[in-house]
């Protein structure tokens, strides 16, 4: 016998569960255990170790600005590619420590990345991005080019 989860918006809806005399039915036990641990991971990209990192995009008059919260990183583990309007933003990060003891050495090995590729409208200035890292936050700064911004509104009179 299975049971069928209901969702409502990608969350588990619980339900009455059928039990067997006091005890749930072991389907429905394992299923609460990991479903109700777990949460929501669906951002987890379990191969990589990292998670997609979330990112804000805004529009003004003269720019977009790229927003990306990325903390815990340096400078230097960014790559960020330009090619035929496609943006990528990509980190990846190995480490290694070794811990040696009288009678025992352990080693630890680790391995992130991430990688986002955005399309940028044909209306930038793509030699004019720039990019800070501030306090766990990447950001860009993509301007617009002149004749993509807007023009400010004129009377035309009737001749």
């Amino acid at each position: 016998m299975s049971n069928l989860m209901l969702t409502k918006n990608g969350n588990i809806v619980k339900r009455n569960q059928p039990t067997l005399g006091n005890f749930p039915a072991w389907t429905s036990f394992i299923d609460g255990l990991f479903n109700d641990e777990l949460g929501n991971i669906e951002n987890v990209d379990f191969n990589k170790g990292i998670t997609s990192p979330k990112v804000n995009i805004k529009e003004s008059v003269d720019a977009y600005t790229l927003e990306m919260a990325v903390p815990g990183l340096k400078k230097s583990d960014f790559v960020i590619d330009l090619e035929n309007e496609h943006l990528s933003i990509s980190t990846e990060i190995k480490t290694e420590e070794e811990q040696t003891k009288e009678n025992y050495t352990r080693k630890e090995f680790g391995y992130a990345s991430f990688k986002r590729t955005f399309i940028l409208p044909d209306t930038v200035e793509e030699d004019k991005i720039e990019a800070t890292y501030t306090d766990g936050i990447l950001s860009l700064n993509i301007p617009k080019r002149e004749e993509a911004k807007p023009k400010p509104a004129r009377k035309i009179t009737i001749g």
